[in-house]
């Protein structure tokens, strides 16, 4: 009778691992070089009181999170999938808008890891982006791709937290005045929540954590539990690094020195631990996109694949998307900006069309959820959730109106 039970603990062991990788990858897939870049900025516009909107964003992460991870992981079917049940070829129109932002934002992601790597070793950005983009390649040609994608998504969240810790405390940010600026801010601009809610849920990043989940195994109503408990703290870890992150900004233009560079989060680096700080900034940029990268291959591909797709064959489709978007960013040097700008907005979009389609399983499809008796209160929190991500839909048509004209 030993063996039986040596074999449940191994694949209770392996589910673990695989839902400690889908919150990681959530974390990382919305700490991307835009991120560090964006927090920096708005730390430098508004100082302490960025505390509140980054607790805002936090609350609101939250209640979009648990809804797609309770309604994907009890319903066992990936976002595409419940669309095409729910009207068939809305589905593959959600895959569509997400692929194609996935592309685009990831050539972005791979010239961050180029200029991570600059900043690190010195290299040529163009060869450290090539050289990253291999390593990204790698991960999926691993015989265990899963295993491997678990946890170099760990690694190296863990390490872009350290890193940030030593930063912010070296920084020595004023703690209490950005402990009261969480409660009572001295200013609030809602146009910086709404974009940093978009940058940490839109587009794919919605659905990373959530179809990783899948693959673990932790599915149906039986695994509420735990599929509650790993939404939360994916969107706690990333909160976290966002924290850090904003301490150890807020600890610089708290001591007076005004970011003034194109690249003001390494200045920012610079300013608080010195040449080694520039390194650390190196570090946790490089380790941002390249889980950015990752993060962004594996969700996409996983919206124009199905649950039936054999693994090997969804594996080198993800190499492959991964292959063309390095060959681009070194034609190119970069994404066009006129592109990202065009994806961003798009991500705008595709945020409360997903997420409402999701609520709509939750509230009139049960057939779909197995059966199971969705909270009322999650409902509630999710639909307050999908009215503001309907506001941030309406500045996205804004942008790309802006953007053609």
């Amino acid at each position: 009778m030993a063996e039986p039970g040596i074999k449940l603990n191994l694949s209770t062991s392996a589910r673990r691992t695989a839902l400690l990788g889908a919150m990681f990858l959530m974390a990382t897939s919305a700490i991307g070089p835009g991120f560090i870049t964006q927090t920096t900025v708005f730390t430098a516009q508004i100082g302490a009181a960025f505390a509140f909107a980054i607790l805002a964003s936090i609350l609101i992460d939250i209640a979009v999170q648990m809804n797609v991870w309770r309604v994907i992981g009890v319903s066992g079917l990936r976002a595409q999938e419940l669309g095409n049940k729910v009207l068939p070829g809305v589905g593959w129109l959600l895959s569509g808008l997400v692929f194609l932002g996935g592309v685009v934002f990831n050539i972005g992601n791979i010239a961050g890891t180029g200029l991570g790597a600059n900043a690190m070793m010195g290299v040529d950005p163009k060869v450290g982006g090539a050289v990253s983009a291999i390593v990204a390649i790698l991960v999926f040609l691993s015989k265990k791709a899963g295993m491997a994608l678990d946890r170099i998504v760990v690694l190296l969240g863990a390490v872009m937290i350290l890193l940030m810790i030593y930063v912010a405390i070296v920084a020595a940010p004023p703690l209490g005045e950005a402990l009261k600026n969480t409660i009572l801010p001295e200013k609030v601009d809602f146009l910086i929540i709404t974009t940093l809610v978009g940058g940490t849920v839109g587009g794919y990043i919605t659905y990373a954590g959530a179809h990783r989940m899948l693959d673990s195994g932790a599915t149906g109503i039986r695994h509420v539990k735990e599929i509650t408990r790993s939404s939360i703290l994916g969107i706690l870890t990333t909160g976290l690094m966002r924290v850090l992150l904003f301490l150890a900004i807020l600890g610089v233009v708290a001591g007076g020195t005004v970011l003034t560079s194109n690249n003001m989060a390494a200045e920012a680096f610079g300013a608080a631990a010195g040449e080694i700080g520039l390194r650390m900034f190196g570090v946790v940029l490089w380790a941002a996109a390249i889980t950015s990268v990752i993060g962004a291959a594996f969700t996409s591909v996983s919206f124009i694949t199905s649950s039936r797709t054999p693994e090997r064959k969804r594996n080198l489709i993800t190499v492959a998307f991964i292959a063309g978007c390095a060959i681009a960013y070194v034609f190119l040097g970069q994404a066009p900006q006129q592109l990202l700008i065009f994806a961003g907005a798009f991500n705008g979009l595709i945020l409360p069309v997903g997420f409402a389609l999701l609520l709509w399983v939750a509230w009139r499809r049960r057939d779909l959820m197995q059966g199971y008796a969705y909270p009322k209160w999650l409902l509630l929190i999710g639909t307050a959730a999908w009215i503001l991500t309907v506001f941030l839909g309406w500045t996205s048509i804004m942008g790309l109106a802006k953007l053609w004209a």
